[in-house]
């Protein structure tokens, strides 16, 4: 360790693949179209969902949600990231990091609670269909969605202001492209003990309890599926909750990846990879999944794009 700046820095470095310009290079195009694609796909999730009145139900109402936070999330930390990957400056601002870790923990940690919530909306379409109007009605669709954003901004706030207090060695260089929380603390030159169980409580509150949650909703959808008798109603149902599904999976395999893995040399920059799927390939995927797997979706993005008149 190089020694403590009690003083606050006037930025950092985001070292990246900076030893490997060639790889950047790739990557800055990768990103860059990645980035297009994504501002794309979720943007015209949220015009269907908002100007075709049949899109007007709960599933489609998180999923507006869900495309406006990826939105959020994306551009929150991939135009510093191709700042970063188009030349020899890597630099950060202290306020820009700030601002970076607390939206990006804070949308993070919101996408964890508001997957939970479409997993409850699936888990009362499919186990209670009868009583599925009247338990998911508007004002409790915006209660679970106000829940979702104020859950994960009170926790992104004190992980921020723990974070920062921590007295930061002189070189201020994270070894990653965004300032995550792990590379952060890693540049700390105290005993990070604390803020490392703390970060251990935040990861069970935000990944590990929605995740038990989500399973234990599609433990009941899928014992509520199989007494079914109609094969094609078995089919329907499993079809309804497969995009949710193949979603969490995406998001919280890469998230839990990122989080709980063992500090090495080796996962350092296995690490990285993790980060760019998370922060960049994911959100793009949410809305070709969503779309290519469900006929409602397609059909009102064609009528969208002028290709469905009808």
């Amino acid at each position: 360790m190089k020694g403590t700046n009690a003083s606050t820095p006037a930025g950092f470095i985001l070292l990246g693949f900076s030893d490997q310009p060639h790889l950047e290079m790739v990557l800055l195009l990768v990103v860059s179209i990645i980035y297009i694609l994504t501002l794309m796909g979720n943007t015209a999730i949220i015009l269907v969902s908002y100007f075709n009145s049949k899109l007007h139900t709960p599933m489609y109402f998180f999923l507006s949600n869900l495309s406006f936070l990826d939105l959020c999330f994306t551009t929150s930390v991939v135009p510093q990231m191709l700042w970063n990957l188009k030349g020899p400056d890597k630099t950060i601002s202290y306020t820009g990091c700030v601002i970076q870790l607390y939206v990006a923990l804070g949308l993070g940690s919101t996408e964890c609670v508001l997957l939970t919530v479409m997993a409850y909306d699936r888990f009362n379409a499919i186990c209670r269909p009868l009583h599925y109007g009247v338990i998911m009605h508007p004002k409790l669709l915006q209660q679970l969605a106000a829940l979702a954003w104020i859950s994960g901004f009170v926790g992104s706030t004190v992980q921020t202001i723990l974070v920062f207090q921590l007295p930061l060695c002189s070189h201020h260089m994270v070894d990653d492209f965004t300032c995550e929380e792990p590379a952060l603390i890693k540049i700390a030159c105290v005993n990070t003990t604390f803020l490392e169980n703390e970060l251990s409580i935040a990861s069970v509150l935000y990944v590990m309890i929605p995740l038990g949650l989500i399973l234990v909703s599609y433990g009941c959808i899928v014992r509520s599926v199989l007494k079914i008798k109609s094969t094609e109603g078995r089919r329907k149902a499993f079809g309804t909750c497969g995009s949710h599904l193949i979603v969490v999976v995406l998001f919280f395999g890469t998230l839990a990846s990122i989080y709980i893995q063992p500090k090495s040399k080796y996962t350092q920059n296995y690490s990285k990879f993790l980060t760019l799927f998370y922060t960049v390939v994911t959100p793009s995927l949410n809305p070709l999944i969503y779309t290519l797997r469900n006929k409602e979706a397609k059909w009102a993005l064609r009528r969208l794009l002028g290709r469905d008149p009808s």
